[in-house]
């Protein structure tokens, strides 16, 4: 994986992008599961909330790190 991302001069660190690029999966997939009535089901929402975005944002980067590598 690449350290960081030069945009315009600025080095950026990967794990900004990703997380900022999780962030919007995260949400959409927040929606999508309340829409479906999931939470109804969850003991800690917030807790589960973290946990999904976590999960997200994990994924993501050894996803980044297998196709990088």
């Amino acid at each position: 994986m690449k350290p960081d991302i030069d945009l315009f001069g600025v080095f950026i660190p990967t794990l900004l992008i990703a997380a900022l690029g999780c962030y919007l999966v995260y949400r959409l997939l927040h929606a999508w599961l309340a829409r479906i009535g999931l939470y109804r089901h969850v003991w800690h929402p917030a807790l589960f909330d973290v946990a999904l975005y976590f999960t997200v944002l994990g994924t993501v980067m050894l996803c980044l790190e297998q196709t990088i590598s």
